[in-house]
């Protein structure tokens, strides 16, 4: 829910280094904590590989009335959302999303515009753990867009495309309605994305698919996500 600044231009464009601040899975505090589940939400054996989803992602049928920036500081609004009969998507960069719960990871000392909520909250009425559970960043409802009238909300599934890497999570948290392109400290950990809220994240290459009327409960269940946004992977390509 941040309102997002110029990104960085020290942000990592491909996989880095983990900092010290990273938090272990063994230490989050969300989902249903087995050992199982945490390693799920990090590897995911899928039918569909990124090639897979990419290639059905190729053209773009707009939805959005016009386009987003990917930061405050962007010159131009470049990256519309897209439409398709089961999914929206986007292609943009990926800041880092570090609000929500308070983590080592995750806190004003690591974050200048750290927020202790989230647009959505756990099963338990809580904020969101952004170090822990992979989730997307969704601009909030606008005149560019409202992500309402596309079948999404909060635990909807989401497909994240980086490189050669395909990961699951959910739709976790709103941010300003004229910019797109952010996701959890966990979505980008678990891509290879340098997750540092400060000076991580890709600067573009980034696909975002949210599959329609794909709502998952609890939304902190990584394993939930992982297993849904598989199968509806698999059907989105035709598998």
């Amino acid at each position: 829910m941040r309102t997002r600044m110029l990104a960085l231009t020290s942000a990592a464009c491909g996989a880095a280094l983990l900092g010290a601040a990273a938090l272990p899975a063994s230490a989050t505090g969300q989902g249903t904590g087995s050992s199982q589940e945490l390693e799920a939400a990090g590897t995911d054996a899928t039918g569909a590989t990124a090639a897979d989803l990419l290639a059905e992602v190729r053209g773009c049928a707009r939805i959005s009335k016009g386009a987003y920036r990917t930061d405050s500081g962007s010159p131009k609004a470049t990256v519309p959302v897209c439409d398709t009969t089961d999914a929206v998507f986007w292609k943009a960069d990926m800041d880092i999303d570090c609000d929500g719960r308070r983590t080592r990871a995750c806190n004003r000392k690591t974050d200048p515009y750290f927020l202790p909520e989230t647009a959505f909250q756990s099963s338990r009425g809580e904020p969101l753990d952004s170090a822990a559970l992979p989730h997307v960043v969704v601009p909030g409802p606008g005149k560019v867009w409202d992500y309402r009238k596309s079948g999404l909300t909060g635990g909807s599934v989401v497909a994240v495309v980086y490189r050669d890497r395909v990961r699951y999570g959910v739709i976790g948290d709103t941010g300003p309605t004229g910019i797109i392109g952010e996701a959890s400290y966990a979505m980008a950990k678990a891509l290879g994305i340098d997750p540092d809220p400060s000076t991580g994240g890709a600067e573009s290459g980034v696909t975002y698919i949210a599959f329609k009327n794909s709502r998952i409960s609890p939304i902190e269940s990584r394993e939930r996500a992982r297993s849904r946004g598989a199968a509806l992977a698999r059907e989105f390509v035709g598998r």
